[in-house]
């Protein structure tokens, strides 16, 4: 649990701090089609980054591999998926365009495993 909430609340800062700086720093230096999609990847890193609080909350509960691959699957996400939309928005160079998907996928892996560890957990009642 420990783990995947520090890796939540650094997730989470750095998302704030990304979008700040897109919204500030990058107004008047890159054309806005490359703005928006700096905030794109703010966007999904500050979901997943609150994704991760859930993993936090299901391996206090019940840890187990799936909670575990869903917090990896998150992280590959952030750093595949966002990573190369901050790439893209702040240069406007598409080399890393190929990497995007797979981030994607990442994404729907980890909600795929949350989905998977929650139908394990216990009923309640």
């Amino acid at each position: 649990m420990k783990l995947w909430l520090t890796i939540g609340a650094l997730s989470g800062f750095f998302a704030v701090a990304l979008g700040a700086f897109g919204s500030h720093g990058l107004a008047h230096r890159v054309p806005p089609e490359q703005i928006t999609t700096f905030e794109i990847g703010v966007r999904y890193h500050m979901y997943h980054a609150l994704a991760l609080f859930a993993v936090a909350w299901l391996a206090s509960r019940d840890p187990s591999a799936l909670v575990s691959t869903a917090g990896w699957a998150f992280v590959a996400g952030i750093v595949l998926f966002s990573g190369s939309l901050y790439f893209l928005g702040l240069t406007g160079s598409k080399a890393l365009v190929l990497v995007t998907p797979l981030g994607g996928v990442a994404f729907m892996i980890g909600w795929l495993c949350l989905f998977a560890a929650g139908l394990k957990l216990p009923s309640a009642g």
